[in-house]
């Protein structure tokens, strides 16, 4: 059969198809797009990347600051605890001994510490000798007495004690604190840091694991080698049980009643958009409202965690309703339905089927919503859990919640607006403490919904 053309000539018989190509070969068009795919896949390689480069330089310089705030420097000597200076009569009634201040126990850790030079053969480079006790922190007569006072016995003894070096010395050996840096400081001379090389190859100074900084309390700004962040943990422990006895109910049950029983009209859209907006509100204004009705209005006790409890907790309650309406939305309407139509009612289809299937989301959000609060430093500032120097651990569970205490992000803040370096590189410390507390909190609201995750 003859092929024609349109104007029903016959046709040329070639052997090529005009106006067609191989699907082997790319158009343009397809080179261009082909093209900006790939731009785009290096741009988002090159996002990631440049993500995880400023990650990993946050980390290292998060540890590599901070490190250092878990070591200290001690020094190792005998002191001898002269009867004569700390109990005349000779009793160890604890109100006598009581009445010997610091100032009675000064000279006697100096002197221990320059006999203890002289018999290592280490000389003493200064005119006054006892010019060599500023090798010490300012604390050390306070803690040779606390532990006179909580062992009277001790006294008429020669007792070894691990004494805290001065941050100066401290810094020397850590490097925060060179010979040149100390020709401006009236604290410490070069003379001094002489001695405490010395002393180092003595064996009575090493640095070593402190576990005070995590355990101990704050101290005052002329003594950094003793300020710990122990008490602002229990302090937030206490803030995070009131936010979780307050939040979790609260959250879930109006959670609950928006979603399965609230009506549908503008009431419920205009709460439900409130409580959006809620979520975005700077954490500043909780504090301002936290101040204004717990503590003008209600009177509360200032500075305390259920004061700051109080004001986190609503600060997190959004984000739990968010969350756990999100958790009660993404169970199936069958679930709901299949248990009506065997007889069960409407609470009991929510509280005995929808609810136990959300609670792992419900659960996660909880959890993620308590680690933003433990974070937060700005309603605390505005409470005053800032600048308050706790001596010791809370006497009860009681005066856990009511005593003035402070709270770790508010401890990091007061830390690094300090002079010394020394609370510099305890801030440093602390921000490892919290993020090893938020990393734990987040890795378990992960567990929680891998474990009881399921899908439909």
């Amino acid at each position: 059969m003859s092929d024609f053309t349109a104007d029903n000539g016959p046709a040329k018989a070639t052997g090529k198809t005009e106006g067609k190509s191989s699907l082997l070969t790319l158009s343009a068009r397809t080179k261009r797009r082909n093209a900006s795919e790939a731009r785009f896949k290096a741009y988002g390689i090159g996002a990631i990347a440049l993500g995880l480069f400023f990650l990993v330089a946050l980390l290292v310089s998060i540890i590599s600051n901070g490190i250092p705030a878990f070591k200290q420097t001690f020094v190792t000597i005998p002191v001898e605890l002269t009867e004569a200076k700390l109990d005349k009569n000779g009793n160890r009634d604890p109100a006598d001994l009581a009445k010997v201040t610091t100032f009675g126990y000064s000279p006697l850790v100096t002197t221990s510490l320059i006999t203890a030079l002289k018999d290592k053969g280490i000389e003493i480079p200064f005119a006054k000798e006892k010019d060599v006790a500023d090798i010490l922190s300012s604390s050390v007569a306070a803690q040779v007495r606390d532990t006179v006072l909580a062992n009277p016995d001790l006294i008429g003894q020669t007792v070894e004690f691990r004494l805290l070096a001065s941050s100066r010395v401290d810094g020397y050996f850590k490097g925060r604190v060179t010979r040149d840096s100390l020709a401006r400081d009236k604290n410490l001379d070069a003379e001094h840091l002489d001695v405490a090389d010395a002393m180092v190859k003595a064996g009575l100074m090493q640095t070593s694991f402190n576990p005070a900084f995590i355990f101990g309390s704050d101290a005052s700004e002329s003594r950094p080698e003793q300020a710990g962040i122990g008490v602002s943990m229990v302090g937030s422990f206490f803030m995070m049980l009131v936010v979780l006895v307050l939040s979790l109910p609260i959250g879930v049950a109006a959670s609950i009643y928006l979603e399965e029983f609230a009506p549908q009209n503008k009431w419920t859209d205009l709460i439900e958009v409130n409580i959006s907006n809620l979520a975005a509100v700077p954490s500043i204004v909780f504090g301002i409202l936290g101040l204004a009705v717990f503590i003008q209005f209600g009177h509360l006790p200032m500075s305390a965690p259920l004061v700051g409890g109080l004001v986190l907790t609503l600060m997190t309650l959004p984000t739990i309703i968010i969350s756990t309406r999100a958790s009660l939305k993404a169970v199936p309407p069958s679930i709901r339905d299949a248990a009506l139509g065997v007889g069960a009612s409407k609470m009991q289809s929510v509280f005995h089927h929808v609810l136990p299937l959300a609670m792992p989301g419900i659960l996660t959000g909880t959890i993620i919503g308590l680690a933003q609060a433990l974070g937060e430093t700005a309603p605390l500032l505005l409470i005053g859990m800032v600048g308050f120097i706790a001596s010791n651990m809370p006497d009860g569970i009681a005066a856990g919640f009511l005593s003035p205490n402070s709270a770790m992000p508010a401890q990091i803040y007061e830390w690094a607006k300090r002079a010394d370096p020394a609370y510099y590189e305890r801030a440093w410390g602390g921000i490892i403490i919290l993020l090893v507390f938020l990393m734990t909190m987040n890795i378990i609201a992960v567990i929680l919904r891998r474990r009881f995750e399921r899908r439909w």
